[in-house]
């Protein structure tokens, strides 16, 4: 048996939480404790009321998110917000949230496995916040139109439906780059036009990102904001699951973005 304690130091420094940059309603690290020992562990995409009630039933007292309990900012404790705090300690369920530590991690991030899920070799960083890199970067020789469609499969086994900005047939892409989750944006094309990019790979972004892509000469694959980032958590489950002998289960509630 383990308390809450030594697990939460093993994933703060597995991940470097303290001092990683990262959005202020992300508030990485412990969002709820509890003072039982752990007995199983559960990992999901999203906070959220399914995601809760699904860990109770299935017996797990920790729950490891990458969208915690803070992404509306600050809110009255009411409706879904209220709902979702009260399950968590009526059931007296820990939660532990990791969002851009959990993107850039070396080996068991959300960029790096989805690459390497893609069949693609990581050689550096991409997608600059603040100090650090959140995406990987690198080289291939691969058929553009073999890259959609194995990111449709990734798309459709979580819940969802590659989208691709144009494409021109038997089109090559030589320089890739991946950002899960909202990945396309202005920061993002601007780096990828300065480092040579061809194929950006994302979760999502806006329409007029498909737009600029196209007019720039890069294609934008838009694999999933949740398929893409289904991959960290269930590699930190694991870890878990492993460094502390205990059982880990992932629970699949897709929003179909």
């Amino acid at each position: 048996m383990t308390s809450l304690a030594p697990i939460a130091h093993e994933l703060d420094s597995l991940l470097g939480t303290d001092g990683f940059p990262d959005y202020a309603q992300a508030i990485n690290g412990v969002q709820v404790e509890t003072h039982n020992d752990i007995v199983k562990v559960a990992a999901a995409v999203d906070l959220r009321e399914r995601t809760i009630r699904s860990a109770a039933e299935q017996g797990a007292n920790l729950l490891l998110v990458h969208h915690g309990l803070f992404w509306g900012g600050l809110q009255p404790l009411r409706g879904p917000h209220f709902r979702r705090i009260h399950t968590l300690l009526t059931s007296g369920i820990a939660l532990y949230s990791s969002h851009l530590p959990l993107d850039a991690h070396p080996e068991i991030g959300n960029n790096v496995l989805l690459a390497r899920e893609l069949g693609l070799t990581p050689l550096a960083g991409f997608a600059r916040y603040e100090t650090i890199d959140i995406g990987v970067r690198g080289e291939s020789d691969i058929a553009t139109a073999d890259l959609i469609a194995a990111a449709d499969v990734i798309a459709r086994r979580w819940g969802g439906a590659v989208r691709n900005s144009p494409s021109q047939p038997n089109r090559i892409t030589k320089r890739w780059a991946v950002c899960t989750g909202a990945g396309a944006s202005a920061d993002t094309l601007r780096e990828a036009v300065g480092k040579g990019i061809d194929t950006l790979i994302v979760g999502e972004g806006p329409h007029w990102t498909a737009v600029d892509a196209d007019e720039l000469g890069i294609v934008i694959i838009y694999a999933g904001h949740y398929a893409t980032e289904t991959f960290g958590v269930r590699a930190l489950a694991d870890h878990v699951a492993r460094a502390f002998d205990l059982p880990a289960v992932f629970i699949d509630v897709p929003t179909g973005l």
